[in-house]
C-alpha cells in the first residue's frame, strides 16, 4: 500500500486483522518519505509483516520508472532504520527450498542448515551441507509472494510501447460489477499464461491494459477469497495459498493496494481443502 496513503488503507484492511499500533504507523509515515529520498524512488509502498518468533520484519518496497522491474525492498525491525533486502537468484531459491523450514526466527543472520539423508551405501560420495541465512530466506519469501499474490486491477497499469510499466493515470477505478469478478484483477508480476495463449485469444486483449495474468486463470480454482465489505464499498481479495495477504479496492476510485502480515509460509495444504 502506497506510503501516501497508509492511515487510511489500514483501515480498509482492519478487517482481516493487517493493523499497526499508533507508534508503528507514526514511525512509518516519516521514515517511508526519508527513505523515499534517500534512495530517490518515485514511490515507496509498505508491503508488510512477516512474524518471527524473536522479532517481525517490517517490509518496504520503493519503485522507480518502471513500477514492475525497478524495485528494492527494505526489512526494518522498528519501522524506522531500513536494511536493504538483497536480489534474488536462482541458486539462492534452490538453496532456500533445501533448508529453511518452519517459522521465521527474527534474526537475519539465522543460519538454516540441511543435513545430507542417510545412504545406504557408504562408499557413495556424501552430499554438501546447504547454509543459508535467515536475510536470503527473507528476500526468497517476498520473491515468491509478489511473484504469487501480488494484486492490481485491470487498467490501473499501462504498458508503454518501450516496454516499461507504469502508473495509468487516467484510471478511475473498477465498477462494482467489475470488482466482482476475478477476472478484472491481475498478478503484478512477470506473466506465464499470456505467453500460452493462442492468437485468436490474443486478438480480444488490449496490450497496453492486458500485459499481466488474471486472478481467474490460477491453478487451483478456488485460491482466491473475493468479498465486498465496509457495506459494499470496499472490494477485499485474500490469497488462500499465502494466508495473511489481503487487497483491497475501493470501486469507482483509482485507490488500490496489498499487505501482507503472516508467517512467510505457503499454504501447500490448499489443494487438498478446496
Amino acid at each position: 500500500m502506497d506510503a501516501n496513503s497508509l492511515s487510511y488503507s489500514l483501515e480498509l484492511v482492519a478487517g482481516s486483522g493487517c493493523i499497526l499500533n499508533s507508534e508503528q504507523r507514526a514511525a512509518l509515515q516519516t521514515s517511508l518519505i526519508i527513505l523515499k529520498k534517500n534512495y530517490k524512488f518515485n514511490r515507496v509502498l509498505f508491503w508488510g509483516k512477516i512474524l518471527g518468533l524473536k522479532e517481525h520484519y517490517f517490509i518496504a518496497q520503493g519503485r522507480r520508472d518502471d513500477e514492475l522491474k525497478d524495485t528494492q525492498h527494505f526489512y526494518s525491525f522498528n519501522c524506522i532504520d531500513w536494511f536493504l533486502i538483497p536480489s534474488t537468484t536462482s541458486a539462492m531459491i534452490e538453496d532456500v527450498s533445501k533448508t529453511a523450514k518452519g517459522r521465521f526466527e527474527g534474526d537475519p543472520s539465522f543460519v538454516y542448515e540441511s543435513r545430507p539423508a542417510e545412504r545406504l551405501d557408504p562408499t557413495t560420495a556424501e552430499e554438501s551441507t546447504t547454509k543459508v541465512t535467515e536475510e536470503t530466506r527473507l528476500a526468497v519469501t517476498v520473491h515468491h509472494i509478489n511473484e504469487e499474490a501480488s494484486v492490481v486491477p485491470r487498467g490501473a497499469f499501462i504498458n508503454s510501447t518501450h516496454g516499461v510499466v507504469q502508473i495509468n493515470r487516467s484510471f478511475g477505478g473498477l465498477s462494482y460489477t467489475q470488482a466482482g469478478k476475478l477476472e478484472h484483477f491481475l498478478h503484478f508480476s512477470q506473466p506465464k499464461n499470456l505467453k500460452k495463449k493462442s492468437l485468436l485469444e490474443m486478438a480480444d486483449l488490449n496490450p497496453a491494459l492486458d500485459f499481466l495474468d488474471p486472478l481467474s486463470e490460477d491453478i487451483p480454482k478456488g485460491s482466491w477469497s473475493l468479498q465486498f465489505e465496509s457495506a459494499n464499498k470496499v472490494c477485499v481479495i485474500r490469497s488462500l495459498l499465502w494466508l495473511g495477504l489481503t487487497f483491497y479496492h475501493v470501486p469507482m476510485t483509482p485507490l488500490h493496494g496489498f499487505i501482507y502480515i503472516g508467517y512467510g509460509t505457503k499454504n501447500l495444504d490448499l489443494p487438498f481443502m478446496l
